[in-house]
Order: C-alpha cells, then structure tokens, then sequence
C-alpha cells in the first residue's frame, strides 16, 4: 500500500486513552502524518475495541477510508495491533505496510426506511422470556415459520458475535453473504443458514398481538407488528478494515477461540 500522508482517529472512551491518543500524535509527527477528524484522510485509525471498530467501519463506510484498530478493548477481534506494540505498528501502518480487507454488510428495509449493519440485523421480541414465531422467505421461497427467541442475520465481521453465541457458525472475511441463525428456536431440527449476496431475505413477524423490534448493530430501529415484515440483504456498499499482513484472520481466530 502506498505511504499515508492523512490519518484520522476514532477513540473509545475509556480510562487510558488519552495516554495512547498522546503517543500515536508522537508517531504521528514522527512519520510526517497530518492527523484529522474529517473522512479525507488515507486511513482511520481506531483507539479502542471491537465497538469501537464497528462504529468507525460504520462511520468510514463509503468514503474509500480502511479502519485500523489498536486493541484498547477486551476481544479486540476487529483490531490489528495489540496496545503495546502501538508504536511499531504504526509506523509500519504509516509506511504502507498493511492490507485492506473487504467486510460485507447488510442492508435491512423496515416500515418503508432502510439502514445499514456492519455487524448485524436482530428481529427479536420484545418481552424477555415470551416467545415469538417468525416467518421467513429467500428469494421468493417461502421456508415456513419457526417459534423462538428471535433471528440473527450476521455478515461475516458479526458472525463471531452474537452469531457465534447462538450456535451459528463463522464466517471468514472476505465471503460476500451473511448467516442466518434463530435464537433459542423450539425445534431440533432447525440450524443455522449461510445465503449469498442477490436473494432477500424477508422476516415476517406471524405472533400475534406481539410486536417485533429491529435491531441494527445493537440499536433499535423498529418495530414490526402483526404480519409485517423486514428485508434484509447483502448490502451494496462493504466496509474497509485495514490489518498488519501477518495479523490474518485466521491467526485471529486461534489466537481468540482456539484452545
């Protein structure tokens, strides 16, 4: 990758921080790196965890700008460079020494408005301990109904989530679908499905007097009665993450789940 010359930063609100905002400013000025908080810059770098990293894939989403993150988290699945190796690590950021990964997402249509996950779509109820049934349909065809908890569409960077919680497998970046898993779903038979980008995936929430909420990427965007229904699809745009090129996915992943 080429040299970068503008970097932004994105931070989590944390007891630490600050110390580490002052030292990446000392790597900063080092390298000849213009810091900003505009979405002009070569490459974002984020001070913090996974949620930190969501809401800055988020945020970048669209502008061409790869997120890079330093773990000042707990998991820091999402993150490159450990918080201790934060000088090292960005000097060779700043050098050009990483990779940009392309990380799909979702996009979810609700009571006429659509947003977009990085991590993942909920349709769950709303009462804790009630449950609900959920129709769902892909592509056209109807798959039925299923009683449970509720139903998680996961693209790969949320699949390691609340996907993988509930039992749902995980998916490797750079695979351009998403996961569908039930929550809790009254049935043996039922497991988890992996659909690629171009058919919708339409929720109808069949409980009846119950409403539904919709939740993207943990937030609450709306609700759905009585026969209404959520489409949810591989989203057009993906998000960019940046990593060290030995930090891969899957030395990540048996570093965080591996025995």
């Amino acid at each position: 990758m080429p040299r970068v010359e503008r970097a932004s930063v994105a931070t989590i609100d944390r007891d630490g921080v600050d110390a580490a905002v002052a030292r990446l400013r000392a790597v900063a000025e080092r390298c000849s790196v213009e810091l900003t908080d505009g979405d002009d810059a070569d490459i974002a770098i984020v001070l913090g965890g996974d949620g930190t990293m969501l809401r800055a894939l988020g945020r970048f989403r669209g502008t061409g700008v790869p997120a890079v993150g330093v773990n000042y988290g707990r998991v820091g699945f999402l993150t490159a460079i450990p918080a201790d190796d934060l000088e090292d690590g960005l000097e060779r950021v700043f050098a050009g020494d990483y990779r940009t990964i392309e990380l799909s997402t979702l996009e979810v249509t609700v009571n006429g408005e659509t947003r977009t996950a990085v991590n993942d779509v909920v349709v769950a109820g709303g009462t804790l301990g009630r449950m609900i049934e959920l129709g769902y349909a892909i592509g056209g065809e109807d798959l039925g109904s299923q009683p449970c908890d509720g139903l998680i569409c996961a693209t790969p960077a949320g699949s390691t989530a609340y996907n993988l919680s509930n039992g749902g497998p995980v998916l490797v970046w750079g695979l351009d679908a998403m996961v569908l898993t039930f929550v809790a779903p009254h049935a043996l038979h039922i497991r988890p499905l992996v659909v690629p980008r171009g058919p919708d995936v339409v929720i109808t929430n069949l409980t009846v007097a119950v409403e539904t909420s919709v939740l993207v990427d943990g937030q609450q965007v709306g609700a759905l009665g009585h026969g209404e229904q959520a489409v949810v699809s591989v989203g057009a745009e993906p998000s960019l993450l940046a990593t060290l090129p030995e930090a891969t996915f899957f030395s990540r992943y048996a570093a965080t789940f591996g025995s």
